[in-house]
């Protein structure tokens, strides 16, 4: 049985009821695609509308807990030493495009530490979660990153510039956060890319930690422009190499 704490408890929850409203707006984007309706507006109501749920329902425990999303930005609660960072939906242009690969992200960062988070995919039912120093579980399954050696035998993923600029076996999912938690699962090796959002990496970054992998501090940049490098302990230096002019 795995112990989580009362606020991973809680994230789990809000995760859960949020999910139900994003399924059911999945179905309709793809009826929009055919429709040729004005997507890209529904899209962004089905963010705020995630976002909202997962806001309301954290705070119903957590009332003083400060907010940063992607959609709303910062909201300051009594309490800033604990904030939680969400993004409603990472892998919007996938979900826009009715392609089943996104995921519901969230967070916890206390006293600029990341202590818990979760990346939630909704279609596949897979739930990626972690807390510090307590390992990192997907479905309840320990996670561990892959221990390949070799770098023509890794599988790496980026953004289209990252896919471009590099001659290793790359993918471009669309999907950092999903990249992220398949690093520490050992689906993927590694991931890079540069000038991504807090919300974007932060739950990722912490998965990567507790399955052993290697991962580059995002708390010391920018919220706004974090470059990530995150892999296998295995493979990191031989990926960095390759990254040098990247």
């Amino acid at each position: 049985m795995i112990s989580i704490s009362s606020n991973l408890n809680l994230m789990i929850k809000a995760t859960e009821k949020a999910s139900k409203s994003l399924i059911r707006d999945f179905g309709e984007i793809e009826k929009l695609q055919v429709s040729r309706k004005g997507p890209r507006d529904f899209v962004t109501k089905t963010d705020k509308n995630v976002e909202k749920i997962l806001i309301d329902e954290l705070s119903k425990v957590k009332k003083n807990y400060s907010f940063l999303s992607e959609e709303i930005g910062e909201i300051r609660n009594n309490d800033k030493e604990n904030i939680w960072i969400i993004d409603p939906i990472d892998g919007t242009n996938n979900f826009l495009h009715g392609i089943p690969h996104f995921a519901i992200c969230i967070a916890l960062q206390s006293k600029k530490e990341i202590v818990s988070s979760l990346i939630f995919d909704p279609i596949k039912d897979e739930m990626f979660f972690a807390e510090k120093n307590k390992g990192v579980y997907l479905n309840n399954q320990r996670l561990r990153v892959s221990s390949k050696n070799k770098l023509d035998d890794c599988l790496f993923s980026s953004n289209q510039e990252g896919v471009k600029f590099s001659s290793l076996n790359m993918r471009c999912s669309g999907s950092s956060a999903l990249d992220m938690a398949y690093v520490a699962s050992g689906r993927l090796d590694g991931f890079f890319q540069n000038k991504l959002n807090i919300w974007d990496v932060a739950a990722g970054y912490l998965m990567v930690k507790e399955a052993g992998g290697i991962v580059n501090d995002v708390i010391k940049f920018n919220n706004n422009n974090i470059n990530i490098r995150a892999s296998s302990s295995s493979i990191s230096e031989k990926m960095l190499e390759n990254l040098s002019n990247f």
